[in-house]
């Protein structure tokens, strides 16, 4: 395993320059960007490229407390496919569900991450390319750059604990991440992918042997408190994949809950300030599967 180094942030130039990228880069590339920002700014959230191992990334970033903890939100997989045997040529996600996750959340100290190639013009991503967010989404080299951000942010609030929370595949790197590091107070995942051999079987698409799958890792992880929400109605990971994981993982600390009306594409933002309440717990009670959430 290799040591997490800090990320390096971009000169102001690299910045600008990328931005007459972003800007000369078509309208859809321009709407998903712009739609973004709309979604930081009013949370204050302050977009920062950091270069991480072979991958440039994108966050978007509150820190205003060093003596508190940080909360790290992962992005899904964004617009991967265009059709069932067509890949996108960019995987910057349309909705960006994670990073309304992150909006919504009002603690001091809060960071989202873009997967890698999101966001971030591809001339700053040599290393981008199709297999990125495909069968390599989970790759080895891809968990290591997400987590060297994490520990990049991480060195901003010295000795605090971190709080992973991550969307649909980014469910899937936060425990992936989480099983590398021992600074993790709690993961919460939306509609998490956490088990994507099984959900590749579930949609009949090619298995993913150069990716990790999080559901190997849930005895790993199982010490860490943790709450998986699912959409009741949610057809793409249905709650089934958090109760294998909740089983698999065999642990008081590891949670589920079923949300009655979600869909996997739902607007999970608005309802994420009455989720955030619960705070993930080891309890005596171990829930084999899931609930209503309240």
């Amino acid at each position: 395993m290799h040591e997490p180094v800090s990320g390096r942030l971009w000169p102001a130039a690299l910045i600008l320059a990328g931005a007459l990228v972003l800007l000369s880069g078509g309208c859809a590339e321009l709407d998903r960007n712009a739609h973004a920002e709309a979604l930081a700014a009013p949370a204050g959230l302050k977009r920062e490229p950091v270069a991480t191992g072979p991958f440039v990334l994108t966050a978007f970033v509150r820190i205003t407390r060093a003596d508190q903890p940080l909360t790290v939100y992962i992005e899904g997989d964004g617009l991967a496919w265009v059709s069932r045997r067509e890949p996108s040529a960019d995987p910057t996600p349309r909705t960006a569900i994670g990073l309304a996750l992150a909006a919504a959340d009002p603690a001091a100290n809060v960071v989202y991450l873009a997967r890698p190639c999101q966001f971030t013009p591809m001339e700053w991503n040599p290393a981008c390319g199709v297999p990125y967010w495909t069968g390599k989404r989970l790759a080895p080299e891809v968990i290591t750059s997400m987590n060297e951000a994490v520990s990049h942010f991480v060195a901003q609030v010295p000795g605090q604990r971190i709080h992973l929370a991550g969307y649909s595949g980014g469910g899937a790197v936060a425990i992936l991440i989480a099983a590398r590091r021992h600074d993790v107070a709690s993961i919460r995942t939306v509609a998490g992918n956490l088990d994507s051999e099984f959900v590749n079987q579930l949609h009949h698409v090619s298995p993913m042997p150069e990716s990790g799958n999080p559901f190997n890792f849930a005895r790993q992880v199982a010490t860490i408190p943790q709450m998986h929400y699912s959409g009741a109605d949610d057809k793409v990971v249905p709650p089934e994949v958090a109760r294998r994981f909740v089983l698999a993982a065999d642990s008081r600390c590891v949670h589920t809950r079923t949300v009655p009306g979600m869909t996997h594409n739902s607007d999970w933002g608005q309802l994420w300030p009455a989720l955030l309440a619960t705070m993930p717990g080891c309890t005596a009670d171990q829930e084999k599967g899931s609930r209503e959430a309240r």
